[in-house]
């Protein structure tokens, strides 16, 4: 069994990206619950450093990977072994073609109608097998959340991808871990628009450096440089913390599959 990484107080576990396909492949054939996939990168830390619901969500997770190049640079210099990064929309992009090939069933559920027709066009034209057993907008009141739910389960999909934001994916997914009956249940944010070809995504050079934050401000500078300055800032100052302590202290961050959630510290 993979190890869980305590990274900075949030879990992660150190899978390679095939390793993460093949797990949530097994998992769909053996029926084995209800699979939560959530991402960790750089803004989630920061986040849960000031939020015991963050930090609860994601160690609740039973796959959290890293979505984020630093996690790879920093996690080697706290002595933590993190084999790759595993972007959300590259996990999505292989478990639809895995589905395509194997007949698993998948909905969509998030972003604006259009969105998601486009999406539908888009995937019938890439993966002519794929089996979408139903798309629901993300633009719904939380009274109406139950309704989805049932409206999930009657088309028993294998996955479920939540196009949604940051936390309201991971809150979905948590809340109603014990009514939904998907094996998988994975965040994808934005995923959908790039899928329907309304949003860009960075080169693959940026991707490659760790760079698609940067993209991202260049797109939309005036929304995105402040947030991202300020996280990053933060994100520092709690490494050289995480840093000094491991300096002093001597220990690694390895948790238990059963690790609660973690206090800041």
């Amino acid at each position: 069994m993979t190890a869980r990484i305590d990274f900075m107080g949030c879990p992660l576990d150190a899978y390679t990206f095939q390793e993460a396909v093949d797990e949530i492949a097994r998992r769909i054939r053996e029926k084995a619950g209800t699979t939560l996939v959530h991402f960790l990168n750089v803004a989630k830390i920061v986040k849960a450093r000031s939020s015991p619901e963050i930090r609860e969500i994601l160690w609740d997770g039973d796959l959290v990977l890293a979505d984020g190049k630093p996690l790879l640079f920093f996690g080697r210099r706290l002595g933590l072994l993190v084999p790759e990064r595993i972007p959300g929309i590259d996990l999505m992009q292989a478990l639809l073609d895995l589905s395509n090939r194997a007949g698993f069933r998948v909905y969509l559920l998030g972003a604006k109608p259009e969105v998601l027709e486009s999406c539908r066009k888009k995937l019938a034209q890439r993966f002519p097998s794929l089996d979408v057993a139903g798309l629901r907008n993300g633009y719904f009141k939380p009274e109406e959340t139950g309704a989805i739910v049932e409206e999930i389960n009657r088309a028993r999909p294998d996955i479920l991808f939540l196009g949604m934001g940051t936390p309201q994916k991971e809150r979905f997914a948590f809340e109603n871990r014990g009514k939904l009956k998907v094996p998988i249940v994975q965040g994808v944010g934005g995923t959908f628009d790039v899928i329907a070809g309304i949003a860009r995504r960075a080169p693959r050079w940026m991707q490659e450096l760790g760079l698609e934050w940067l993209f991202r401000v260049l797109q939309e500078p005036r929304r995105l440089l402040w947030r991202y300055f300020s996280t990053n800032v933060l994100f520092l100052a709690l490494f050289l913390r995480a840093w000094l302590r491991l300096r002093v202290g001597g220990k690694t961050g390895l948790a238990s599959k059963e690790g609660g959630p973690r206090s800041p510290g």
